[in-house]
């Protein structure tokens, strides 16, 4: 583990799986399943690692099917007792950790899985598995790792994520706008409709550099702006505009010649 990387607790992670009715598990199991195996040393644990791994993933893809169930029982039962006798042999499990976190997902305990992997495994790394398991549609999984790495919760990364991936339509400097947003944990569904304005106003380049300063709050800009309003006779755009109303950026923005 990083020296500054900091562990989420199993609760945190299983958060994921909760958050989706698609969730993958087999997706997520041979994606952390990858990521733990090549962390394990010994070659002859990591070969009877890679053949529980490759049977449960076929189990979890073909659910259905009884051979594939038991031969996953039994090569996970292998791993766990294989593992189990190592422990007793160390006394303390000592360098077992990574094979120790790969029983737990073999096992179906996911989050557990994931949170004995960070001390091994990038963060990062184990969180777009995460994010990949969830099969969201129209979803922007780029967005969703970089404010879960940056602290936030997974309920606000995953909500900014399916915004930002339901407006990918939107112009680029509007997209990095509201990106942004999302990161500093300022995105909301009025941020968003207000944005959407601002893509639906079909501003010229000009326009959209105006619309990005103001919407980044450039007091000087936002002020002058609000003079030539109220000077075409929109106080109350003026008004709102001064107010930090991002729905008044897109009136604004096209009222004003440039």
């Amino acid at each position: 583990m990083t020296q500054h990387q900091l562990r989420h607790p199993a609760a945190w992670w299983a958060q994921f799986e909760e958050a989706s009715d698609r969730f993958d598990t087999a997706y997520l199991t041979e994606g952390l399943g990858d990521l733990i195996i090549a962390k394990i040393a010994s070659p002859l644990l990591k070969r009877e690692a890679e053949i529980a791994a490759d049977v449960v993933v076929r189990h979890l893809n073909k659910p259905a099917a009884e051979e594939l169930a038991e031969r996953s029982e039994r090569a996970v039962q292998r791993l766990v007792d294989t593992v189990r006798r190592l422990e007793e042999r160390s006394g303390d499990g000592f360098g077992l950790v990574e094979a120790q976190a790969l029983c737990h997902l073999m096992e179906g305990r996911f989050g557990e899985a994931a949170a004995a992997a960070e001390e091994f495994v990038k963060t990062p790394q184990i969180l777009r598995v995460f994010v990949g398991a969830l099969r969201m549609e129209r979803f922007d999984g780029d967005v969703a790792v970089r404010m879960l790495a940056a602290g936030h919760s997974p309920g606000a990364a995953l909500n900014s994520g399916s915004v930002i991936g339901r407006y990918n339509w939107w112009p680029k400097w509007l997209l990095k706008i509201v990106t942004e947003r999302a990161l500093a944990g300022h995105l909301d569904e009025e941020t968003v409709t207000a944005l959407d304005r601002c893509a639906y106003a079909e501003l010229t380049p000009a326009q959209s550099r105006i619309a990005r300063r103001l919407l980044e709050g450039e007091e000087a800009l936002v002020d002058a702006s609000a003079v030539r309003l109220e000077g075409m006779g929109e106080a109350e755009a003026a008004a709102k505009l001064r107010e930090g109303d991002l729905t008044a950026v897109a009136l604004a923005c096209r009222l004003i010649l440039v």
